[in-house]
């Protein structure tokens, strides 16, 4: 019995499933879906890395580097260079290293960085500032360059070729200028607005100076002809993209070739102060052992009660030994009213009773003479030694 249900069972199930896979099979419809997860991690680590992989593809050799140590085995003939990174640090030594290159038949290629200052007479750009270009605000040109009659992208960028009906479409940042005051430049590109790429011959090689490369960023490279003017700058050459032109300190060149000697330095002036701040001259005598007097204590005890609290702590002291006294010599003293004891005060010490009046009038809180001060303490004493 039971075999028979458990293959009831097991022909249901096949039959079921079956039955759904025809339906599947009958209604179903396959498609495909691409998922975009972003730019890669290189992409997002290299910004012209589609840059890269486009003149690869065009059959150019593509490599870069981080300093221009390159240049010591990068032949100038059949090579290009292009400086895509920030070059502020720039030293005056590198500039001419460059300029050299090119000048030897390098193709050199690079942004233009600083806006020059007619009071100064330079831009602070090194490499602009020696090829004689300067550069300016598209916004303070006098005389923009003249507008193509019927120009339909007045903000694009054109490059003209021999033999060529139309321009090629660049997408050039349009707010700045480059200037070529002594008429050095063998060809340039200028938009409605300004001139953005001026070239030079320079010794065996060219110069290229643009207003920006942010055209060949991803994702600009793919618009216009951005991408084209890339690969006519670099034809027949290999091309070096330079990223970082930043060259070390001082300090940093001292430290990667010399850190044990800045070490013993750093010691040597740790000793030195320590040597500079010790103790010089004789030792303090020490204290002599010999004990003051007790009236020297004394009156150093009244100097400081009456720096600190003033004349009242000292007479009201005055007046409450011989109270004091008085009550060991009268029994029932403080019981008195005051005039009665004045009286018994003047009787014990034979005083006169306007003398103890006086002696014993409360403190106020205003300050005495020290004339009057030193009285009043004479007549409490003379009423405390006669009781």
């Amino acid at each position: 019995m039971k075999r028979y249900l458990w293959g009831s069972l097991a022909l249901l199930l096949i039959l079921v499933l079956g039955a759904t896979g025809y339906y599947l099979y009958r209604h179903a419809t396959p498609y495909q879906e691409l998922v975009d997860h972003g730019p890669s991690p290189e992409a997002r680590a290299n910004t012209y890395l589609a840059a890269e992989m486009f003149m690869r593809e065009r059959g150019l050799k593509v490599d870069h580097a981080n300093g221009l140590e390159v240049l010591a085995t990068l032949k100038p003939a059949g090579n290009s260079l292009l400086l895509l990174g920030e070059r502020s640090n720039m030293s005056p030594r590198q500039a001419d290293q460059v300029l050299d290159w090119a000048r030897a038949g390098g193709r050199l290629i690079f942004v233009a960085e600083a806006l020059w200052d007619d009071d100064t007479q330079q831009s602070g750009d090194l490499l602009l500032d020696r090829v004689q270009i300067h550069q300016q605000l598209s916004e303070d040109l006098e005389e923009p360059p003249e507008q193509e009659a019927n120009d339909a992208f007045p903000k694009l960028t054109k490059v003209y070729l021999e033999d060529e009906q139309a321009p090629a479409y660049i997408g050039f940042d349009t707010a700045f200028h480059l200037d070529d005051p002594d008429s050095l430049a063998q060809s340039w590109a200028n938009s409605g607005v300004a001139t953005h790429m001026i070239q030079l011959d320079y010794g065996q090689g060219s110069v290229t100076v643009l207003t920006d490369a942010d055209i060949w960023k991803t994702p600009a490279i793919g618009l216009y002809d951005n991408a084209w003017l890339l690969w006519y700058l670099n034809t027949d050459t290999a091309v070096t993209l330079l990223f970082n032109t930043d060259h070390p300190s001082l300090w940093q060149l001292l430290w990667r070739y010399f850190p044990q000697a800045l070490v013993a330095l750093a010691l040597l002036i740790g000793l030195w102060l320590w040597q500079a701040g010790s103790r010089q001259g004789p030792l303090l005598a020490p204290a002599p052992k010999a004990r003051r007097q007790l009236r020297e204590h004394l009156r150093a005890s009244a100097d400081f009660i009456l720096r600190h609290g003033g004349q009242g702590p000292l007479l009201q002291a005055l007046q409450l030994d011989i109270r004091r006294r008085a009550r060991r010599r009268h029994p029932g003293f403080e019981q008195l009213e005051p005039e009665a004891q004045w009286d018994v005060l003047a009787l014990l010490s034979q005083q006169p009773v306007d003398a103890v009046r006086q002696a014993l009038q409360p403190v106020s809180g205003q300050r005495l003479s020290g004339a009057d001060f030193s009285h009043q303490v004479a007549h409490l004493q003379t009423l405390r030694n006669a009781l």
